[in-house]
């Protein structure tokens, strides 16, 4: 028994057709409803024909009374539950979008047609007959079930490349149809430069990839994917270039090289720029810290004395030493300190017997407090006697 749907309006004509066929009274004939198969197959988009009839089993005669036929479709839905898809209810009939019977009624062929049709129609498909005849007697009634399937072709797959197409490298070609009842299988084929047809273990007809080893130049081409299954096929293409230069990880790793190799170097500029500001700061320290030399109130000298502790010379050797050439014209002539000038010696006079008197030489007429600030040094003259000797 088949469970009653959930429209009250079903219900109602359900209940009508099922009430009409038990308070009717038994006939000799006995109604036998047919379907040839069980099980159907169609494909989206398409249309098929769930085939029913029915026979009177037991007639008396082969003239066939008036005949009054009560037909009834469901859909299964899930959880046991019905859908009413056509209903022909004393010559009256209603149906879905897409749903009909194939022949006029009243008629004994009952086969149901469905049009646009779409993988959710799957599913198991009810008819129910119930047969009276002009007096309002009951021929019979039948339940039959058939089971629809609804395919689907493949839809157009994509194609990828997996890898860097260069000599000597693998690369994988990856082919997927995102939608396909039942599955699909995939072949995979070259066809420029020349045909290729590829199989196991390279090809995966279940994944649809298809790995590539040790490329060469010769292995260029377009290679054609093919996605099928038993009611349709569709494919698509991708162009595989084999290139001989360097791949993209060696030409990354030499920019990677140049970036740091850059930074490194700017890096060591700066460095030797504040080494080179540090020593520059240190050295200006070290000049600031510096005692300056004291400076002599005069020069030296080369005087020389004798052993004998006489003065024999008070001129200076810088002094007595002769210029190397004449003098240039608006050039400076160095003088010489005072303790350096050479003093006249002062003549002394001469008395008979007696003592010679010291006389203090001042050159140019300075006098001796002038020379004291001004930082001359005294000397003491000795006095020299007719003989010309020191006493």
């Amino acid at each position: 028994m088949i469970s009653l749907p959930r429209s009250p309006v079903t219900n109602l004509l359900l209940f009508l057709f099922l009430g009409l066929s038990i308070l009717a009274p038994p006939s000799r004939a006995q109604l036998q409803l047919h379907v040839p198969a069980t099980k159907l197959q169609a494909v989206e988009g398409g249309e098929v024909v769930l085939p029913a009839w029915y026979t009177l089993q037991g007639e008396v005669s082969s003239a066939q009374p008036r005949e009054m036929p009560f037909v009834m479709w469901f859909f299964q839905l899930k959880e046991e539950n019905e859908e009413q898809v056509l209903a022909y209810i004393n010559g009256a009939t209603t149906s879905k979008r897409g749903v009909s019977l194939v022949y006029s009624m009243p008629s004994r062929n009952v086969s149901l047609r469905l049009e646009g049709l779409q993988e959710k129609d799957s599913g198991p498909y009810s008819c129910s007959v119930n047969v009276q005849d002009k007096e309002g007697t009951s021929r019979g009634n039948s339940i039959k079930t058939l089971e629809l399937n609804v395919l689907v072709p493949p839809a157009p797959p994509s194609c990828h490349l997996l890898g860097v197409p260069r000599v000597g490298a693998n690369v994988t070609l990856s082919c997927q149809s995102p939608r396909s009842k039942p599955a699909a299988q995939y072949q995979w084929d070259r066809q420029l430069p020349s045909f290729q047809t590829f199989f196991a273990p390279g090809l995966d007809i279940i994944r649809g990839s298809l790995s590539l080893t040790n490329l060469s130049s010769s292995m260029s081409g377009v290679y054609v994917c093919k996605a099928h299954n038993e009611v349709g096929t569709a494919q698509c293409n991708v162009t595989l270039e084999v290139s001989t230069g360097p791949g993209a990880a060696v030409v990354a790793g030499a920019v990677v090289g140049t970036v740091v190799g850059l930074g490194l170097l700017a890096g060591l500029v700066l460095l030797y720029h504040r080494r080179g500001k540090a020593l520059e700061e240190l050295a200006n320290d070290i000049k600031e810290d510096a005692i300056a030399p004291r400076t002599l109130p005069w020069a030296k000298s080369s005087d020389t004395i004798s052993r004998n502790g006489t003065l024999s010379s008070v001129t200076s050797a810088r002094a007595l030493r002769p210029p190397h050439g004449p003098p240039r014209p608006g050039a400076l002539t160095p003088t010489p300190s005072l303790s350096s000038r050479v003093l006249p010696s002062p003549k002394l006079p001469t008395t008979d017997g007696g003592h010679p008197q010291a006389v203090s030489p001042i050159p140019g007429g300075v006098s001796s407090s002038a020379l004291g600030r001004m930082g001359a040094v005294p000397v003491m003259v000795p006095a020299q006697s007719q003989a010309g000797s020191l006493v």
